[in-house]
């Protein structure tokens, strides 16, 4: 393999990891506010936790759409343990 083709693949496993990182992340986040939501009182903090819930969970989901997209291998793909 050239030096190019090493490099290439080194740089689409860093970027395939990176990703794994963010996922792993946003999935914590997302376990954080359904936590949260569950501790909640009162509207105010209800509905900010609805928001936080969405929104943890709507970065969740973009980050997977964007790894099956990095990588046409995505099953083999090591794996995302969360």
């Amino acid at each position: 393999m050239s030096n190019t083709g090493q490099l290439e693949l080194k740089k689409g496993m860093k970027q395939m990891d990176d990703i794994r990182a963010e996922i792993v992340e946003a999935h914590r986040e997302w376990e954080n506010a359904n936590r949260f939501f569950n501790y909640a009182v009162g509207k105010d903090q209800v509905d900010y936790a609805i928001y936080c819930m969405i929104t943890a969970e709507k970065r969740y989901e973009m980050l997977l759409r964007l790894a099956k997209r990095t990588s046409k291998n995505w099953p083999a793909w090591r794996g995302v343990r969360v």
